[in-house]
């Protein structure tokens, strides 16, 4: 990035990370005063931080320009600066996100946009790593949509606007037009000359002073050579014809006329220059991609823009021109073009209605020409972070061109696998709303969008709304497509998710089970959507008490997607592999599932990088395995590291950092720290309620883990009437042949054996005993756990002969190969009581 050599402007040292800044414009000059004033208030400290400034101006005052100057200016006082395009919200996160690297924090990439964006705001706001920062939202237009984002830390926030209502909530500098003699400086140094001062005079006074205007009227004399009094004459002519017209309110007159003087000469030198020119004003006002017009050039080829598309020197010569003319500003460096938000609108005010219909669809087709197929694929993320500043603006959601439908879907899928879940349902409410009044809520395009839009609901946490969706979506899709339609099976698989996040695990299972047959027979047995639906069937079977069906179908699910050539994520494939680690688990092979889970973890950590979501999902069901195989200590480091990463990336109330918080509490149960593990539970068992529902299957088995607590606090009423009621509960919920309410029970069992209730205690526990062996079998590490914790009741209560039978029995099978040192085994023979604990399968 080229920087000025003056003395009094080249800092003794450059920011650590400077990234995103626009060019500084060489041509700048004046405004010190404005620069001081601003300097003054940035380190004017309110309430212990200093406050977000705003520059606030009319269109072409300059304050984009006059904000980069303060970036380059003061440089040196700033360990990073940071550019922020705002005037869409969609632009704001993944703008902060690309940030996360650079604060030692995960990738987009890894966690998300959304996530990785607060990640940012957080780590700013705490001065970590960096408490000397500036942050520049540029074009904020509306306070409400950029707020949310800007941190309130050590560090400075500038922002330009339009909007006068910034003054409302920071404090705010009124950037004008030119003071008379600012104008004059400017020009000499536009022209590159010495302009007689009264020439200079006359002509600041016919543009008005506006910053814009003097730039377009300095750059075409610069270029063609002409006169000033050659130019106030074009002026004038321009300026009659257009106060004879209907003109669009709201722009200067100057900058209208300068504007018409600049492109009616343009148009008599190099017409395709002003073809290309009106084309980019129908995109956003943010960088154009140079290779939207060479990939999407084939689909506009038609078009009055395919002789310009079609001859790259052509292209070429055209955007050199329009930079020359100070119309564009052309980036070589990054590949872009970036045509000024006013002279868009003028461009665009300019036309007819049927040619701004036509280049409207041009572009249209450009950006779904210039798009890459698989936003699912995250090498490709960039290039759809630079087209989705044109979506809105473009006015994409009003074309019914197939292609361009199929881009906009596309757009969506991106913003949701990139976790930008908020922008991804803005847009999905637009697109439904104006595809639903063009063809109706029965059209194929409107109910795909319905499918991503269940996706986005729940990967949002909004699980009502979620499946409320689906469930429609579901219907309306198998009576108009037809039920083995590719999409329907689809939206069937979302739909399962819904069920399972509803605490409906029988009707996910049972929707997903009809769903297997239909999706190996239309889509194929290993195809990349079957997979995946074999994936979610697995998790039903484990949600439904069916372990080893669990175990062998996630063993098919890897297994394929090992194979796999193409289609199957990194992603999906550590999923499937994890998938069986935990099911192994499950069963009860808790050596088998460390093996596994290491390697999965450890794939996670090489392909995924380590705080990737599904690489701490692997090291949490890792920690579970390794605390159940009797490795404490390890499993209690692994639960505490992997608690503070998921933390840091989601916050508190996300249902992974709930898993991972009531894993920890487990670990430090077991390893014997009962204070800290009670604050932890309670806590997080508080927030299963707000985020599930209260009787959601997970919020009532956590408070079995509470009741534990409870229990070896000495606290065993409020530990009974918990269970009592969880198990109560859990049994309407899931019924009673469920390991959720069985497990609630054996704690229930242990409470009432503690408050000398041993018959009951009895009656309990032989009860569940005879649930867990018709479940699971004799054998099985939770039937185990409850026949040995019952011979220790039956003692209690006097039935010595029918304990030892019990106890013998037990101690047996818990000497068999791959059992012998099991944790439970070494308690069982000490005569102590078993606990069973609960841990939140992902859904």
């Amino acid at each position: 990035m080229e920087l000025s050599r003056a003395a009094n402007t080249v800092p003794e040292r450059q920011p650590e990370v400077w990234e995103r800044v626009p060019p500084r414009n060489r041509n700048f000059t004046g405004r010190d005063d404005l620069l001081r004033s601003l300097r003054q208030n940035m380190n004017t400290v309110t309430a212990i931080v200093p406050q977000p400034q705003a520059l606030q101006g009319w269109g072409g005052a300059g304050k984009t320009h006059l904000a980069i100057e303060y970036a380059y200016r003061y440089r040196s006082h700033y360990d990073l600066v940071w550019w922020i395009p705002a005037d869409q919200r969609v632009l704001v996160p993944s703008a902060l996100a690309a940030m996360a690297p650079y604060l030692g924090l995960p990738p987009a990439s890894a966690t998300g946009v959304e996530e990785a964006a607060e990640s940012v705001r957080r780590a700013l706001q705490n001065g970590d790593p960096y408490r000397r920062w500036l942050l520049v939202f540029d074009n904020a237009e509306e306070p409400g949509q950029v707020e949310e984002f800007i941190p309130r830390g050590p560090g400075h926030v500038l922002i330009t606007s339009r909007n006068p209502r910034w003054e409302d909530h920071f404090d705010t500098l009124r950037v004008d037009v030119f003071i008379r003699d600012e104008s004059i400086a400017f020009l000499n140094k536009r022209l590159r000359r010495d302009v007689p001062t009264a020439d200079a005079f006359r002509l600041a006074e016919q543009l008005g002073d506006l910053p814009l205007a003097l730039e377009q009227a300095g750059a075409l004399q610069y270029e063609t050579g002409m006169s000033i009094d050659e130019y106030l004459e074009q002026l004038e002519e321009q300026t009659s014809l257009l106060l004879g017209v209907n003109r669009a309110s709201g722009y200067p007159l100057s900058m209208t006329a300068a504007w018409k003087v600049s492109v009616s000469l343009l148009e008599d030198r190099l017409p395709e220059a002003v073809t290309l020119l009106r084309t980019c004003a129908f995109f956003g006002p943010e960088p154009i991609p140079r290779d939207v017009f060479r990939r999407g050039g084939k689909a506009a080829a038609a078009s009055p823009l395919g002789k310009i598309l079609s001859d790259p020197i052509l292209l070429a010569r055209a955007l050199s021109e329009l930079g020359r003319f100070a119309l564009a500003r052309i980036e070589s460096t990054n590949r872009t073009i970036q045509v000024h938000r006013l002279i868009q609108a003028l461009l665009r005010d300019d036309l007819a209605e049927e040619e701004k219909r036509r280049t409207r669809h041009e572009v249209h087709l450009l950006l779904a020409g210039s798009a890459p197929k698989d936003p699912d694929n995250t090498d490709k993320w960039r290039s759809f972070e630079e087209l989705v500043a044109h979506v809105i603006p473009s006015g994409l959601d009003g074309c019914s061109d197939p292609s361009v439908r199929r881009f906009a879907l596309d757009v969506i899928r991106y913003l949701y696998t990139s976790g930008n879940y908020q922008s991804a349902l803005s847009f999905l409410k637009g697109f439904i709303d104006r595809w639903t009044a063009a063809d109706g809520a029965k059209h194929p395009d409107v109910l795909i969008a319905h499918r991503h839009l269940g996706n986005v609901l729940r990967g949002l946490g909004r699980y009502t709304e979620a499946y409320e969706t689906d469930r429609v979506t579901v219907g309306n899709m198998g009576a108009i497509l037809g039920e083995n339609n590719s999409e329907t099976l689809r939206v069937a698989n979302g739909y399962g998710a819904s069920l399972r996040a509803r605490g409906d695990f029988a009707a996910a299972r049972e929707l997903d089970e009809k769903s297997r047959t239909a999706h190996e027979e239309h889509l194929g047995p290993t195809s990349p959507a079957t997979l995946r639906l074999l994936n979610s069937l697995a998790l039903d079977y484990a949600l439904t008490s069916e372990y080893e069906a669990a175990r062998r179908l996630h063993q098919e699910t890897y297994t394929e997607s090992s194979d796999a050539v193409e289609g199957v994520s990194k992603s999906f494939l550590l999923q499937a592999w994890n998938g069986l680690a935990r099911a192994v688990r499950l069963c009860g092979d808790y050596t088998e599932a460390c093996d596994l889970g290491e390697d999965a973890y450890a794939y996670g950590v090489k392909e995924l990088t380590p705080d990737h979501p599904y690489t701490l999902l692997a090291a949490k069901d890792l920690s579970i395995a390794k605390r159940r195989a009797g490795e404490t200590a390890e499993g209690l480091d692994l639960a505490r590291d992997t608690h503070t990463r998921l933390q840091r990336l989601f916050g508190d109330e996300h249902p992974d950092t709930m898993a991972a918080a009531i894993n920890l509490s487990n670990a430090l149960r077991t390893a014997g720290d009962l204070d800290e593990a009670f604050v932890t539970a309670d806590r997080t068992i508080a927030l299963y309620p707000r985020v599930f529902g209260d009787r959601h299957p997970y919020s009532l088995a956590c408070r079995g883990n509470l009741a534990i607590l409870h229990r070896l606090r000495g606290e065993v009423t409020i530990a009974r009437d918990l269970n009592r009621e969880a198990v109560k509960e859990l049994i309407v919920k899931v019924g009673p042949k469920h390991h959720y309410p069985l497990s609630c029970a054996i704690g229930l069992q242990a409470d009432l054996s503690a408050l000398g209730e041993h018959a009951e205690a009895c009656r309990i526990g032989g009860e569940t005993l005879t649930g867990l062996r018709d479940l699971f079998g004799e054998d099985h590490f939770l039937t185990m756990a409850c026949a040995a914790n019952l011979s220790l009741d039956l003692k209690a209560a006097g039935a010595d002969e029918e304990a030892g039978l019990l106890r013998a029995n037990t101690m047996y099978r818990y000497e068999r190969p791959l059992r012998s040192g099991h944790p439970d085994a070494v308690m069982a023979s000490r005569g102590q009581r078993i606990e069973c604990d609960f841990d939140p399968p992902p859904i």
